[in-house]
């Protein structure tokens, strides 16, 4: 980068900066948390100033929700929208994870459990987001099990989100691999609850 790319405390100018801020955001917030990151940390992070993240986001709990809303926002697509499995196959999908990669690469703290955990006011928009996804994930899975035959497929899938957000937690937790475990309880809970076919 050139100086004349820059402004006079070195901070970048032009276009990108609310993808800068967004990536920072995505970086600290996941390897720090929301709290223990400070604007002025993401500010250097992003090289923009912090009249600039107000132009773009109006405050750190405007970010915070859209870092959230940006994070998955049609809900595990690459799991759920795949129609290359069957109903089955896309609800264990779900608990599969690259076995080659550390449990911490793998499943990093899931960033709407944190902002959950992190945030004590309920009307907060992004415990409201948080909120609304974990409900979007349980309703995916409901949707595959209704898919598959399950005798009661809203049971089913908050009993699979459920184990999902379980391991998700242990693994980062543990650092250590739990997701095979979870995959193994899912398949027993899917097998009680759609009747085989006679």
């Amino acid at each position: 980068m050139t100086d004349l790319e820059k402004g006079p405390r070195g901070l970048r100018r032009g276009r990108g900066a609310r993808e800068r801020i967004l990536g920072a955001s995505r970086e600290l917030f996941g390897s720090r948390g929301i709290n223990n990151t400070g604007m002025d940390e993401l500010c250097a992070a992003a090289q923009v100033s912090k009249h600039t993240v107000y132009q773009h986001f109006g405050g750190k709990d405007q970010l915070v929700t859209e870092f959230l809303r940006q994070h998955d926002p049609d809900t595990m697509p690459d799991v759920f929208d795949r129609a290359d499995l069957t109903p089955r196959e896309r609800m264990l999908a779900a608990f599969d994870r690259p076995s080659t990669v550390p449990p911490r690469d793998v499943t990093p703290l899931c960033p709407f459990i944190g902002a959950a955990v992190e945030i004590s006011d309920p009307e907060h928009p992004a415990r409201r987001r948080a909120h609304d996804y974990k409900e979007a994930v349980a309703a995916r899975f409901a949707e595959a099990a209704r898919e598959a035959g399950a005798t009661d497929p809203e049971l089913l899938g908050e009993q699979l989100a459920l184990v999902l957000d379980g391991a998700s937690a242990r693994t980062r937790a543990l650092n250590a691999e739990t997701l095979g475990t979870a995959a193994a309880i899912a398949a027993t809970l899917i097998d009680q609850a759609v009747p085989v076919a006679r």
